[in-house]
């Protein structure tokens, strides 16, 4: 059975692939599944919580984040100790590292954006405050018309240090 990072991780992944692409950055907080349902017994036929696995986590959407750069904006986010992880989903281009070198004097973002070599990409990395840390990349359909998937703890590793600093 997968761990309970992994397991919610790819939930709130698929959640946020029903929406599409072209979504803003969305942050989930991580709680013991138990204890909600304790605390609030009648979010379980709302959430479609029928019995609570020992250990599982229930993402809770946050607001949604501040403009401007995703690295400020949760270095301005301190979570409490009821709040046991953190999720972000992030979309980002990405260019192969011949196409990265060429940038030279252009506007980094502007030349990756039509750049014919990129891969948008949607990031949703997990993290709990025992350091534990996981990650799904779902790269957007290319000429195939299938997305591909990727998954695994170290995949966006400054992104997993970002998050594991809002639960200091």
């Amino acid at each position: 059975m997968p761990a309970p990072l992994f397991h919610v991780v790819g939930e709130v992944e698929q959640h946020v692939a029903e929406a599409g692409w072209d979504q803003p950055p969305q942050l989930f907080a991580l709680v013991d599944t138990e204890e909600l349902l304790r605390a609030e017994p009648q979010l379980a036929g709302t959430m479609g919580l029928v019995a609570a696995v020992p250990g599982g986590l229930t993402p809770i959407a946050q607001e949604p984040l501040a403009e401007g750069p995703l690295d400020e904006a949760l270095a301005g986010i301190v979570f409490g100790t009821e709040v046991l992880g953190v999720v972000l989903v992030h979309e980002v281009v990405v260019l192969p590292p011949a196409a990265e070198a060429a940038v030279g004097e252009a506007d980094p973002v502007e030349y990756a954006a039509t750049h014919p070599d990129r891969r948008e990409v949607r990031m949703v990395v997990g993290v709990l405050r025992d350091g534990s840390r996981e990650a799904v990349l779902r790269l957007r359909a290319g000429s195939d018309g299938e997305d591909d998937r990727l998954s695994g703890p170290d995949l966006a590793p400054a992104l997993a240090d970002a998050l594991l600093a809002t639960l200091d």
